[in-house]
């Protein structure tokens, strides 16, 4: 019997969620959920100096709000904690001492000024700018001097020579790696601290993560985490290294590159059905292009359809999932989404009638608010466009359309046609200058919805403006 699917999110909190690191969240999450597993939150915070408790519990609250709630980790608990690397030092501490007792790692006192050089004579050599191995082979007199002269040193790993390291990536197929460009490699700085490479390798074994799914840069760690896991005697996952998202500028987005934050995003009013109908196609492919739930997104979601090409972050195909998202949201969804600005405009009996009428043209809440006020407010000041194509039609135009209001009240199928009638106008020539009276427009909402809410003495007053 195969294992239970157990995929991960193992997020440093040094700041908000981005679409970069949000979308490998959303990858992880719909993986676990087609295949009934689990998925997992671990916080990576062994970096004190960036991070911040207040930035843990945004990336939660951004993930809640995503509906990509957690299984297992911080809050709601698990047998694997603690879920902070910041509270494992006692478990890293363990694992450092077993390689050292099998003289699997050793301590190294070289400077940074030594390692720089070190790398900038192998690049001039033309090769890998790996570590030389200076202290590898220190005599245990010449490690206990150092000690006793206080001098720091970090832990490095000891790799094996003449290795092969193969794996196959479950997006990128067979990789193999040659140990001698590896390089000893540190896995305990000198503050103590435990490197990245050690303590996510571990965490990912000892919780039991059967999947990682994590972007392309990530890639060549893989061989030095497979073996400290494989000195260390853990299990080890396979690994699915996704196509990493990158701007007009071909660089990869993250939020030092000005990508958008879930927490600005959400106040802008995008929705988060918006977010996964974009983020799940974003290097990945469906055959479904309308509109899914998350359990839909699941369903379709399959790591053999995931590109290896960098995907393009496209601000066009988010707004196309927005439009969409509010379009197809529940009237209740829309009416709280819209804000109390509109809440106070729109009359209780109309709410679901304007809705339905105004949905299909609303991108944000702001655009709620606009027709709120353009249907129940007072008479809508004209855009430069309306106001020309409404002088252009003459008090003549208008007279003949207050007459038609007056005979046949809010039906604008009857009242177009008597105008048409009556002025020998048709097309935009007949429909855009009682549009611009009636809404300050040229486009918007179908008018056989829109009159009827913005009512027969409304109507009646704005197009009364215009027939001198």
């Amino acid at each position: 019997m195969s294992p239970l699917l157990k995929t991960r999110f193992a997020p440093s909190p040094t700041g908000r969620l981005h679409l970069g690191n949000i979308r490998t969240a959303l990858f992880n999450w719909l993986l676990a959920r087609k295949a009934g597993g689990v998925f997992l939150l671990r916080l990576e915070d062994t970096d004190a100096m960036r991070g911040h408790e207040k930035y843990a519990a945004a990336l939660a609250e951004d993930l809640r709000w995503l509906g990509l709630q957690w299984d297992e980790g911080p809050a709601t608990g698990g047998t694997h904690g603690p879920y902070a690397q910041s509270e494992r030092g006692e478990i890293y501490k363990g694992h450092f001492a077993r390689l050292e007792q099998q003289g699997l790692a050793y301590p190294c006192f070289c400077t940074e000024h030594e390692l720089a050089v070190e790398r900038k004579l192998a690049v001039a050599r033309h090769l890998p700018p790996r570590y030389s191995g200076k202290c590898r082979t220190l005599p245990p007199d010449a490690v206990q001097a150092r000690f006793a002269g206080g001098l720091p040193a970090t832990l490095r790993f000891r790799v094996p020579a003449a290795r092969k390291v193969s794996f196959d990536d479950k997006v990128r197929g067979p990789q193999v790696f040659d140990t001698a460009d590896i390089g000893d490699f540190v896995i305990r700085r000198s503050d103590g601290t435990p490197a990245f490479f050690f303590c996510n390798a571990l965490d990912d074994a000892l919780m039991g993560v059967t999947l990682v799914v994590r972007g392309e840069d990530h890639l060549t760690n893989t061989p030095r985490q497979l073996l400290l896991l494989e000195a260390l005697g853990l299990p080890l996952p396979d690994y699915a290294h996704i196509a990493l998202v990158v701007g007009d500028d071909g660089a990869p987005l993250s939020k030092r590159s000005g990508s958008k934050s879930v927490e600005e995003l959400r106040e802008a009013g995008y929705l988060p059905a918006a977010l996964h109908n974009y983020l799940a196609r974003l290097g990945h492919t469906y055959e479904d292009n309308a509109l899914l739930s998350l359990d839909q997104l699941a369903t379709g979601f399959a790591v053999e359809r995931l590109h290896r090409a960098p995907a393009r972050f496209d601000e066009t195909q988010l707004r196309h999932w927005q439009r969409e998202a509010v379009l197809l949201a529940p009237v209740e969804t829309v009416w709280g989404w819209m804000g109390a600005a509109a809440h106070r405009l729109v009359p209780a009996a109309s709410r679901d009638a304007f809705i339905e009428c105004v949905r299909g043209n609303l991108l944000v809440p702001a655009d709620a608010l606009h027709w709120a006020r353009v249907v129940f407010g007072d008479a809508p000041a004209l855009s430069q466009p309306a106001n020309e194509a409404a002088q252009t039609a003459g008090g003549g135009f208008f007279a003949a359309a207050l007459k038609a209001l007056e005979q046949h009240g809010t039906d604008f199928k009857a009242l177009a046609e008597t105008l048409k009638a009556a002025t020998g106008k048709t097309g935009k020539a007949l429909y855009q200058p009682l549009r611009a009276a009636l809404t300050g427009e040229l486009d918007g909402p179908e008018m056989a919805k829109l009159l009827p809410l913005i009512g027969l003495e409304r109507a009646c007053a704005r197009v009364a403006k215009y027939e001198k």
